[in-house]
């Protein structure tokens, strides 16, 4: 015989805001992730089973890997930029985290989302954060005033999920934002990690048994991730962020994390005064005012996902009059400039411990991938000897300690994208008698191999002003 005696008691919590760690009482810094002043007082009860046993579960059934279903077809909203990062359009019960800093244009990218999306699907707009009359301007200075888009103003979860309990209830929902959510069986307030995770884990799990797709709006913290609990990034399938300079015409939409398609996609929009419009070259565009008569600028060929994006990288040298000469970077990685640097001062003789370094990836994107080192030296050390890099150059390579450039993955179409933009060298790694194999670029760009970053240097005195 089992007995279940469970005692729910009241319980006073402390919550981190930060890494979601609980306390018992309250401390100035918490011990996990050493935030200070990130906890708030939280109502929780005390489920802990009391007695000889505990309650068995019910026996859940397993199945095989092929099932005799149809995989119902992705639902797409036409915006090429919007499908590309999602993976080729929303999948039926998925859901999605948009995060991005306020003011950076969400809410206006995911209200054209829903208008496209309206065309041919059921869609909901709800929102906590502005009132319906404050949607309906936004509509219509984007000019979809007519789309047949369902609007709602609520942050209740349990008015949410009985609107939407419906076999009838739209196939894609919108919520802006979750943190305006709010659970009214929970005592704390809305933005905190409990409120957060549970309307989450609400909306989520109705949209995974009515199988409508769900996008949740999330703010980002001043370090760029979004706020609330870790675990709501786990929770969702795909999570986007939406990038961009507020002082510059680009947005990118960037994709860190999607369960039915490649990671690290992005989509190019540029604001206007009407919306987000398609950049659908945005390689051109990222070159469309680059001088090749200027010294300390190079193009990179890189790589965000499957697409091949190239990009002007910009470098100014100049002598300091401080004791500890500043290194500003815009757009890639400092410690990785700091780096090459080093190499260039140890093994190329190049020392720049005197002079103040600048470093910025034009049109505001930003490059995380190792194979942007070779095009940050060259735009160095063309600022250096004020010699321009070569006309219609691209480069990309890995720089390794020892100064030796290794060589990248996906030449073959970093090169066709370079080919296609008219640009007739590229300075690349040496590659293997494998790989030299298997690229097929068409022929007609002249393919440049070094070993060092020394023959990078040689280079330079041979080009052309």
């Amino acid at each position: 015989m089992e007995i279940e005696n469970t005692v729910a008691r009241n319980l006073t919590i402390y919550i981190c805001q930060e890494c979601e760690a609980s306390y018992s009482k309250w401390t100035g810094q918490c011990d996990k992730c050493s935030a200070w002043n990130s906890l708030l007082e939280e109502k929780g009860q005390d489920n802990t089973p009391k007695g000889l046993g505990v309650k068995k579960g019910q026996i859940i059934d397993f199945v095989g890997l092929n099932g005799s279903e149809q995989q119902p077809k992705r639902r797409t909203s036409h915006i090429k930029e919007f499908d590309r990062v999602t993976g080729g359009g929303l999948v039926a019960g998925s859901a999605i985290l948009v995060g991005g800093d306020p003011g950076i244009g969400k809410s206006t990218l995911l209200m054209q989302v829903a208008a496209a999306m309206a065309k041919n699907f059921e869609c909901a707009y709800i929102s906590g954060e502005e009132a319906i009359d404050q949607l309906r301007l936004r509509a219509s200075r984007l000019g979809l005033s007519n789309s047949p888009v369902k609007l709602a103003a609520a942050t209740s979860v349990r008015n949410i999920n009985s609107s939407l309990n419906d076999k009838n209830g739209p196939n894609v929902v919108i919520i802006d934002s979750i943190q305006c959510m709010y659970v009214d069986n929970l005592e704390s307030a809305p933005g905190t990690v409990s409120q957060v995770r549970t309307s989450a884990q609400e909306l989520i799990r109705l949209a995974k048994r009515k199988g409508f797709s769900i996008i949740l709006v999330g703010h980002v913290t001043k370090d760029g991730a979004i706020a609330g609990p870790k675990v709501l990034e786990h929770l969702v399938d795909t999570v986007l962020y939406f990038e961009g300079d507020q002082s510059h015409q680009f947005r990118i939409l960037r994709s860190v994390k999607n369960r039915f398609g490649p990671a690290d996609e992005i989509g190019v929009f540029e604001m206007t005064g009407t919306g987000l419009i398609e950049v659908s070259n945005p390689s051109a565009l990222f070159l469309s005012e680059h001088d090749e008569t200027v010294s300390g600028t190079s193009v990179f060929a890189g790589m965000e996902g499957t697409r091949p994006i190239l990009v002007e990288i910009q470098s100014l040298i100049c002598t300091s009059a401080q004791a500890t000469p500043r290194r500003a970077v815009i757009g890639w990685d400092s410690n990785r400039l700091a780096m090459i640097l080093a190499v260039m001062d140890s093994r190329c003789g190049l020392s720049l411990a005197k002079s103040e370094v600048y470093l910025n990836i034009a049109g505001g994107l930003k490059v995380s991938e190792p194979a942007a080192d070779l095009a940050v030296s060259a735009a160095l050390i063309s600022s250096i000897m004020e010699v321009p890099v070569p006309k219609k150059t691209v480069l990309f390579g890995e720089i390794g300690l020892s100064g030796e450039i290794r060589t990248v993955s996906q030449i073959t179409t970093r090169l066709k994208e370079a080919e296609k933009l008219g640009f007739k060298q590229a300075i690349i790694p040496t590659l293997k008698n494998t790989s030299k194999t298997k690229l097929n670029h068409g022929g007609k760009i002249e393919i440049r191999e070094i070993k060092n970053l020394r023959d990078l240097i040689a280079i330079f005195p041979k080009a052309k002003m």
